[in-house]
């Protein structure tokens, strides 16, 4: 049942191959898109009008706001210091601790990249292909790299959103 019971998606949501995802406990908003082969995990919120593209990984903790792009291949981390074993036993949900990930309105993130667990990313920020993103991006900025790095910051005529 790859989209689980427990999944709450909107009437107008548009999983292009419901049999090739894996949604569950999530909860997704009005005329999203979701691609083949994304999983979404229990307690991620992706708001409306968003695109979710195929091969993508968005585990628990990760927030997204409404008009996000996630390009194909994109991977959210929620653990800082993952571990398979806790004292020589295998790990449960009890040892370690979710860390939040917030995706705000607009933001796009490029194919490939590496999302952090901790950080926010602003507004109408746009990560480039491959970015490995370990700090806050800023409302508008531009990132790319290994570790991604600000290569511009876009003028908005939000006042709000401005530098």
């Amino acid at each position: 049942m790859p989209v689980s019971e427990t999944a709450h998606i909107a009437d107008s949501v548009k999983i292009f191959h419901p049999s090739l995802v894996n949604l569950y406990g999530c909860t997704i908003g009005e005329d999203t898109k979701v691609g083949a082969f994304v999983e979404v995990q229990k307690g991620v919120i992706i708001g409306a009008r968003c695109k979710i593209s195929s091969h993508s990984f968005i585990c628990e903790g990760v927030t997204i706001e409404d008009e996000v792009f996630v390009g194909h291949g994109v991977m959210f981390i929620n653990d800082k210091l993952p571990r398979a074993t806790a004292d020589g036993a295998l790990q449960t949900e009890a040892d370690w601790e979710v860390i939040p990930t917030l995706i705000k309105r607009g933001a796009s993130i490029g194919s490939g990249s590496i999302i952090m667990c901790g950080i926010t990313i602003g507004e109408k920020a746009l990560i480039g292909a491959g970015a490995v993103v370990t700090h806050d991006v800023q409302a508008g900025d531009v990132v790319a790299g290994v570790p991604a790095r600000l290569l511009r910051t876009t003028k908005n005529s939000n006042p709000a959103m401005s530098s």
